[in-house]
């Protein structure tokens, strides 16, 4: 069995600065979690700690039965990706492969059945005889995971394992990676900071900022359902508009308003906010752009906006506008039943007027960012204050002139 769970894990660093908060988490076997967030978020920290690549500060990791906290990183029985690949490029492919074996001694026969084996499940028999140099960088990818593959970890941890790659490429290697999974049968941790890796690949995703969790859930519920302001902003291209809002409440009924018109609270909203007691206040309403709906100038409760730029993405064309005094938004818009003459039209407008798809908002707390009918949603952290290395660095040399 091959469950990873981390409780109550921390990483502070030694100049104050915490990496990782509190980070809680349980991983099935032969799950697949994506762990996804801006640069400097923790999230290949705690990948480099599961590893044992990094001591924790607090907490602890285990991997199956076994408290892994002091265990050294070869004895956790993890095989780990890396961005650059690390492979030696004095080492034909073969050798970059049984390398690993070949230091856990394991008999020639055995090591060629499993090099071979790891080569056919990912496409490069016909390269075990090159050099690291004669490969492109799919390739060169293809061996650094082939050389863990011959490891049959219990855990398969890769970080950030497509970045170097070119979006062709990557959108290839994707494709190998889930197909991958389905043929060795393990658990994976996977560290990106693309959005469109983690929705494709993983079973749960965990969404992190400064070093805190702000959700952990399936692709659909992360987009449908984002648990605060920074997931909703950060899943989905374009990310959500957000619309300052009034929530205002008559009888049992719940309605925001926008810019004067009224959208209606879906009813698992309705319910969420009434069994809260939310008081009626101003709030934040999230809406993604291809459920705002273009319409006609007179439809009731429609808001009016100036056209500023439009984008032809090929089936679809996202309009991007300014209503109520140059408040942004983004309309994606389907081209697939237009003709030519009705896609032009639509590229020429200068001005239009939309609906919101009620049945699709989101609302959240305008002070913390939290989704009101989320239960449990996690609060947008306030940035760290802290000082930077390059600044610490800065200050001793300072220190060294005077």
């Amino acid at each position: 069995m091959a469950e990873v769970k981390l409780t109550n894990v921390k990483k502070q660093y030694d100049n104050g600065f915490v990496a990782v908060h509190d980070f809680n988490l349980e991983i099935k076997d032969k799950e697949f979690i994506v762990l996804v967030g801006p640069s400097g978020c923790g999230k290949s920290t705690t990948l480099r700690m599961i590893a044992g690549l990094e001591d924790i500060s607090d907490g602890e990791i285990s991997i199956g039965e076994n408290v892994v906290n002091d265990m050294e990183p070869k004895d956790r029985d993890i095989a780990m990706v890396f961005q650059n690949y690390a492979l030696y490029p004095h080492m034909s492919v073969y050798e970059n492969i049984a390398f690993g074996l070949r230091l856990r001694k394991v008999p020639n026969d055995e090591v060629h059945e499993k090099v071979c084996h790891a080569a056919e499940i990912l496409g490069i028999t016909e390269l075990l005889g090159r050099k690291p140099k004669q490969l492109s960088g799919g390739q060169r990818q293809r061996v650094a995971i082939g050389r863990a593959i011959v490891r049959v970890p219990k855990v398969f941890l890769m970080d950030e394992p497509l970045s170097n790659l070119d979006a062709k490429l990557r959108n290839q290697m994707r494709a190998e990676i889930i197909l991958l999974r389905e043929k060795i049968q393990t658990t994976f941790v996977y560290v990106t900071h693309d959005q469109t890796e983690a929705m494709t690949l993983g079973d749960r995703i965990v969404i992190m900022k400064d070093g805190y969790v702000m959700q952990v859930g399936t692709p659909q519920e992360l987009f449908n359902h984002p648990a605060n302001l920074f997931v909703a902003g950060f899943i989905g291209t374009p990310q959500m508009n957000f619309f300052d809002a009034e929530l205002k409440k008559n009888g049992s009924r719940y309605s925001a308003y926008v810019n004067g018109a009224e959208v209606a609270v879906p009813e698992y909203i309705n319910e969420a906010l009434a069994k809260r007691d939310i008081v009626p206040e101003k709030i934040t309403l999230g809406v993604r752009p291809e459920n705002l709906i273009i319409c006609d100038d007179n439809t009731p409760n429609s808001i009016k906006a100036d056209v500023k730029v439009t984008e032809m993405m090929g089936s679809e064309i996202h309009i991007h506008a300014v209503y109520a005094e140059g408040k942004k938004i983004i309309l994606k818009v389907q081209i697939a039943d237009m003709d030519d003459q009705e896609q032009v039209d639509l590229l020429k407008r200068t001005t239009l007027s939309f609906t919101l798809r009620e049945r699709t908002i989101n609302l959240f707390d305008s002070e913390d960012g939290r989704n009101l009918a989320v239960e449990n949603a996690v609060p947008v952290p306030k940035k760290q204050e802290t000082v930077s290395v390059a600044e610490e660095v800065k200050d001793k040399k300072k220190g060294r002139k005077k």
